[in-house]
């Protein structure tokens, strides 16, 4: 349980850092240092991710960086389909959710990998679809826009659902791609939905009877939210390159572990 506190602790700095990471790496970890299912570590993930996740949005609407219309917009589409990928999750084999899983995890190494490489992101604006006012800096919404981020918030719900993960990895990069909104902004959006899906797909998980372990819940918890704090701390003073390049590493090294782990299961 020690070395899953711990983690957990780098975790939640890796959560505040980025505003993305820690469902992605919560699931791994937990089935590495409990052994346990694809379906009993996401739910457990989840409420970790949340509770960190609520944390940074705090620090995020303190300094007026949560676009929380679109967030509640993209929460409203993703929370129902937090469901539809659990009831996903428990109909498929162990190896085929931890060889996605792996998967996933290559191509979110990757993208984390690029980014480190690049000098400029400006190229990242060429489909930028949904824009944000230079008076007011919040989003001018048409229908596209309100389109654009819905579509966001069902991916990202699914995801949550399927795989137990936060999906700050996968709000970040999309609204930095089809959006106009500056990085800081993106970061704490994204917080702040990952606390709504991830509280969703908790209630539905719930719901459903799934039962917590309460114990080692509350522990995960507890430490991400301390990493959380230590790494919204920290973000304003890391080189962001660095960051990026050591978080794809870590990714890969993962996703190893869970082919690894998916290749045991296929052959039992």
């Amino acid at each position: 349980m020690g070395i899953v506190i711990a983690l957990g602790v780098l975790i939640g700095a890796i959560m505040g850092i980025m505003g993305a990471g820690g469902g992605i790496l919560a699931v791994p970890v937990l089935v590495a240092g409990l052994h346990w299912s694809m379906q009993q570590a996401a739910p457990v993930a989840l409420v970790a991710v949340a509770a960190g996740a609520m944390v940074g949005a705090l620090d995020g609407f303190k300094h007026r960086l949560v676009r929380y219309k679109a967030a509640l917009l993209m929460a409203v589409c993703g929370v129902p389909m937090t469901h539809l990928g659990q009831q996903w999750a428990h109909a498929l084999p162990q190896y085929v959710l931890m060889g996605s899983f792996a998967a996933l995890m290559l191509v979110v190494a990757r993208r984390f990998f690029q980014q480190a490489q690049q000098t400029s992101h400006t190229s990242d604006d060429v489909l930028a679809l949904a824009f944000i006012s230079d008076a007011t800096g919040k989003f001018i919404w048409t229908p596209l826009t309100a389109l654009v981020l819905g579509g966001i918030g069902l991916f990202t719900g699914l995801m949550t659902g399927l795989l137990g993960v936060g999906g700050g990895f996968l709000i970040v990069p999309l609204m930095r791609r089809f959006t106009n909104l500056a990085l800081p902004g993106i970061v704490a959006t994204s917080l702040f939905l990952i606390f709504l899906v991830s509280t969703g797909g908790v209630v539905n998980a719930v719901r459903s009877g799934v039962v917590l372990p309460w114990f080692e819940t509350s522990a995960f918890m507890v430490a991400m939210v301390s990493g959380m704090l230590t790494g919204r701390h920290l973000s304003r003073r890391l080189n962001a390159r660095q960051v990026q390049l050591g978080f794809s590493l870590l990714l890969l090294a993962l996703s190893v572990y869970m082919m690894f782990k998916a290749w045991s299961h296929f052959n039992t």
